[in-house]
């Protein structure tokens, strides 16, 4: 099985790239996000690579970094999601944003990717509810194992607040999370104050 491959980029095209090893072309299926991140063409990069094999035909997935390798790891264990849904998910959200949306439960998040419907949203965020706290992810720290049981419950009154006045659970998540991670002993006003100042300055 190829688990990388190091070359020049060859071409891009729409979900995919051809990548010139050693002057063999290889078809990588990638992520919009991990195609962002590829050099000009003939420039020089390396991937790494999930092997598929079917009955009819043998497919290259690619990935910028361990964790986007990761997350479509998980991804492909919902009943659903195969490789095209899960590169569509990873096109539209980060691992990181994956992380937020199914710890908070915030299922609509998943509908912004292409295939993905309500049901589908509803169905990623259960299957993976409680399968995402070892993933090398920074930016979404699971609290109930970093800051204490009495903090998840401030996390969860202050993400329902910004809710109400609008806010995705995604993007409350992310700023509540950041704040908490800083300021552990925060109350509930608190959080919810200093994650309005986090929103507001574009950090999340």
């Amino acid at each position: 099985m190829i688990a990388k491959l190091t070359g020049v980029l060859d071409s891009v095209a729409e979900g995919f790239i051809i990548l010139d090893v050693n002057g063999v072309g290889y078809r990588v299926f990638c992520s919009a996000k991990t195609i962002g991140k590829l050099p000009p063409r003939g420039g020089n990069m390396s991937l790494m690579i999930e092997t598929q094999v079917r009955e009819d035909h043998i497919h290259l997935i690619g990935f910028a970094d361990a964790t986007e390798q990761q997350m479509f790891g998980y991804l492909s264990t919902v009943q659903g999601v195969g490789a095209k849904v899960a590169l569509a998910i990873l096109s539209a959200l980060s691992p990181s944003d994956i992380q937020m949306a199914v710890m908070t439960g915030d299922s609509k998040a998943f509908t912004r990717a292409s295939g993905v419907g309500p049901k589908l949203g509803v169905r990623i965020v259960t299957e993976l509810k409680g399968k995402l706290g070892n993933l090398g992810v920074n930016e979404a720290m699971n609290l109930s194992e970093t800051t204490g049981g009495q903090n998840v419950s401030v996390m969860a009154e202050a993400v329902s607040a910004l809710t109400n006045l609008g806010y995705s659970r995604t993007e409350a998540g992310l700023a509540v999370s950041a704040v908490m991670r800083q300021n552990p002993e925060a109350s509930v006003s608190d959080a919810i104050r200093l994650s309005l100042r986090e929103i507001g300055k574009g950090a999340v």
